[in-house]
């Protein structure tokens, strides 16, 4: 008699086919997990320039000029300047609502760039200095690692292991033999960086002086499913 056992079963994306079973062999699947724990060594902020004015050229010149002194002074501060990238640029108009009524109060000009930062320890300056030459917003902190598809590599290997490793146990548990592998199913997600908390950024950058970062360290992970067949 055939005999089927099933540890897990998860929706997958990218399937790597490792070897072929014939056709309607029992089969064993299982998934597994790698976690591979890194210092960053990478950062990216938020940083934006907001100006209003009576007319939109008013507005829109005077953004310029601030957004224009933040960059130079970023770039001052030992970041080059294909590390800067603009991630967002809006000129609108302003309105008063009274007794049902709309009334123009200003225009509002916003620029916005995304600073990658490769020396952890300048994080804490650039955000200082940028808001101390105009920056009106400085957020989202995010760290991550320059090698990162390395990392990914390594806790691929390791969610692979592990996920074999479930595979012997349970055949073991069922007094079965495996044959081979038939796939391996990687998930694939979005990868993750991890973020200093937005508000803590803003109060933090309104000191003059360098912003106390504190990196920490991330996990990358890896997810996978095996499916082995049965002798």
């Amino acid at each position: 008699m055939m005999k089927t056992l099933i540890c897990s079963l998860v929706l997958t994306a990218s399937p790597v086919l490792a070897q072929t079973a014939p056709p309607q062999t029992p089969v064993i699947v299982t998934t597994g997990e790698g976690v591979v724990r890194r210092a960053p060594d990478r950062a990216w902020i938020t940083v934006a320039a907001e100006s209003r004015a009576n007319t939109a050229a008013e507005a829109q010149r005077a953004n310029t000029e601030a957004m224009t002194a933040v960059i130079d002074r970023i770039k001052a501060a030992g970041i080059p300047a294909e590390a800067i990238q603009t991630s967002a640029y809006t000129l609108q108009p302003e309105f008063d609502y009274a007794n049902g009524r709309q009334t123009l109060r200003d225009y509002l000009a916003r620029n916005e760039v995304q600073v990658r930062i490769d020396t952890l320890s300048k994080t804490g300056e650039v955000m200082a200095a940028a808001v101390a030459t105009g920056a009106t917003n400085v957020n989202n902190v995010r760290f991550d690692l320059k090698d990162r598809d390395s990392v990914e590599r390594e806790a691929l290997r390791l969610a692979v292991r592990d996920a074999r490793a479930r595979a012997d146990a349970a055949a073991a548990g069922a007094g079965v033999e495996i044959g081979g592998v038939q796939r391996i199913d990687e998930q694939r997600d979005q990868p993750v960086v991890r973020a200093m908390n937005g508000l803590a950024v803003m109060r933090a950058a309104a000191a003059p002086a360098p912003v106390p970062v504190e990196e920490g360290q991330i996990d990358i992970r890896a997810q996978v499913t095996l499916t082995v067949w049965i002798k």
